[in-house]
């Protein structure tokens, strides 16, 4: 398993850069033939109904309406561990050390799902810390199962910071060269009270139009997930020379 370092929030993490595996093609074109290709959604605010559920709830009928499944899963409003670094994941891979919240029950679902989608509101022009989280353990301990699928961030803010809290949902994705579905505008909703995301027209716009940019990439691909790093080995560095 290759890693590289990642500075989330001033502190040096561990992030598993894996490549997508080779084999996975033929298998996975002959199980798309007999399937209805889904598209795992998270719900990354601590409310199941607000603003964020609206935004990706648009997206997600949306996807219906275009032949794609989808599942919504809510991270709740638990605490939520960080990641230690410690590497045991190694050890047990697909799990993260720490099974006492939501983290490995939502990895779990990555290998059935075709694409990702992960939503958050703003909390200090940043996503939500323990969606956050989640997806850098995830990521870490059950990478190859997302690797290489397509992937989109939506964030939902009152006013300000949506830019910044969108940027950081997106730079795993490029880690794990997961191609970024984008819209027509950055995937951003409006909205402070609960169901005043409802009120954002361009906003909702913006979930239909991403939702059909990702089921043309699906269908366009077969669901067959990026190659990712196959032509040539990894070759990891940093900028300390001993």
């Amino acid at each position: 398993m290759e890693k590289s370092a990642l500075a989330v929030g001033g502190a040096l993490l561990c992030a598993t850069g894996v490549e997508a595996l080779a084999d996975n093609g033929e298998k996975a074109d002959n199980d798309k033939k007999d399937k209805t290709m889904k598209v795992l959604i998270i719900n990354g605010s601590p409310h199941s109904k607000g603003n964020t559920a609206i935004a990706l709830g648009e997206i997600a009928k949306q996807l219906k309406k275009k032949g794609i499944d989808s599942e919504t899963v809510w991270i709740g409003n638990r605490a939520v561990r960080g990641c230690i670094a410690c590497g045991k994941c190694s050890q047990n891979p697909g799990k993260c050390v720490f099974d006492d919240d939501v983290c490995n029950s939502i990895s779990e679902k990555f290998a059935e799902a075709d694409a990702l989608i992960v939503g958050s509101p703003v909390y200090y022009g940043q996503p939500n810390g323990a969606l956050l989280s989640i997806i850098q353990r995830a990521f870490y301990s059950n990478g190859a199962s997302i690797s290489g699928k397509p992937a989109a961030a939506v964030a939902v803010c009152r006013r300000g910071g949506s830019t910044a809290a969108f940027e950081t949902l997106n730079m795993p994705f490029q880690m794990m060269n997961m191609p970024v579905v984008t819209s027509q505008y950055w995937n951003i909703v409006y909205g402070q009270s609960q169901g005043e995301a409802s009120l954002d027209t361009e906003g909702l716009q913006t979930m239909r139009t991403l939702a059909d940019n990702m089921a043309w990439l699906l269908k366009a691909t077969g669901g067959k997930p990026a190659p990712g790093r196959t032509s040539e080995p990894w070759k990891g560095m940093n900028f300390i020379r001993k």
